[in-house]
């Protein structure tokens, strides 16, 4: 069976399993649209470098979202 395609609901790109779990750590695990790490750092107002430094935090920390 194949896995659903999650695509950004700002701009349609496919996602990756990293922004998908960095969606769910910083909004809530039941979120139901996600986005890319390009339009979430516009959404939070920071940049795509301090997104993809908290990701590297996260997995330091061994958070299972980011398995």
């Amino acid at each position: 069976m194949k896995k659903k395609k999650i695509t950004c609901c700002e701009c349609g790109k496919t996602l990756v399993n990293d922004e998908i779990a960095l969606c769910k750590k910083l909004l809530g695990t039941d979120i139901e649209e996600f986005y890319c790490i390009e339009c979430l750092s516009e959404y939070l107002e920071c940049t795509k470098e301090d997104l993809e430094i908290k990701i590297q935090e996260f997995k330091e920390q061994g958070c299972t979202l980011f398995l």
